[in-house]
């Protein structure tokens, strides 16, 4: 696997070899001075280029980079899906090499790099050729950390939780376990997360990012809640599932109320106690039974 020394000077090499290319930056987890450094970082690059079309049509200029396993071009997939883009303001290759290093390659006009420059906080300069790069601040992750939420945030996350919840117990009961596992893991669990998250929030003055998909979330918690909130990414079966789902009800009921005394945000217990008590229903039901209560 080519070292990170070693990627940074392919990067910057191809860049000052070719005149299309008048400077470069980078962005993502590299640019992050709060980020851990692992073999799986990506290389989040862009080219600020002078124009774009001679670079999509000979696709093979991107060869130099390595030996490509897998590729996408998510501008490609989106024209073809009719969706809008705009091939001259940039264009994106994302490749995953066979050594295991990866480069997200952005290709930028220089309108559009003066247009989006340093919107992202976790911008690094690292070749400008015409000094087209306007000075920026030292990278921070600040944009990324958790914010804490309104009152109105708070008890939306609430409602929807336990809104939810009761769908996935309908689908485990009707047996249907792709669509139990829809409700939990894409609307179940993304409450508890958002709510486990702003609990984190709270203890670290909402100083601190969670992550993509809150994967830092193990870091902020005590042990004995990370290790409560694995058990509701064990639905395998309908039986697991159904742990899985009260599990999330216990952990969300006990953090929904410590997080809104401490925002000072009403908790509403009794709407909780009733989702709570429905799924619980479902669950006792009969597999032939005509009606829930």
């Amino acid at each position: 696997m080519r070292t990170e020394q070693e990627m940074y000077d392919l990067i910057l090499g191809v860049a000052e070899r070719d005149a299309r290319v008048r400077a470069v930056y980078l962005n993502g987890s590299r640019a992050n001075p709060n980020a851990k450094k692992d073999i799986f970082q990506d290389y989040d690059a862009v080219y600020v280029v002078t124009e774009t079309a001679s670079f999509i049509r000979d696709e093979a200029w991107i060869n130099v980079f390595g030996d490509i396993l897998v590729m996408q071009q998510p501008d490609k997939l989106d024209e073809a899906f009719g969706k809008d883009v705009d091939f001259q303001a940039h264009y994106a290759y994302l490749m995953q090499f066979a050594d295991g290093n990866r480069i997200d390659l952005t290709l930028q006009s220089i309108e559009q790099m003066q247009r989006e420059y340093g919107s992202d906080g976790l911008t690094v300069e690292l070749l400008d050729k015409d000094g087209i790069l306007k000075p920026l601040p030292a990278p921070t992750d600040a944009e990324h950390w958790v914010k804490r939420p309104s009152r109105e945030e708070y008890t939306a996350c609430c409602n929807e939780f336990f809104w939810v919840a009761p769908y996935c117990a309908k689908g485990l009961w009707r047996g249907e376990l792709l669509y139990a596992a829809e409700m939990l893991f894409h609307y179940v669990l993304e409450e508890l997360k958002k709510m486990l998250a702003w609990h984190a929030g709270l203890e670290t003055d909402f100083c601190v990012s969670m992550g993509k998909a809150e994967k830092l979330l193990s870091e902020y918690l005590p042990g004995e809640a990370w290790e409560r909130l694995t058990r509701v990414l064990c639905a395998g079966s309908i039986e697991s599932a159904w742990g899985a789902l009260f599990a999330a009800y216990e952990l969300f009921m006990e953090c929904a109320q410590k997080v809104g005394e401490a925002l000072g945000c009403p908790y509403d217990a009794r709407e909780g106690e009733n989702s709570l008590l429905y799924a619980r229903r479902v669950k006792a039901l009969a597999p032939d039974a005509t009606e829930i209560f």
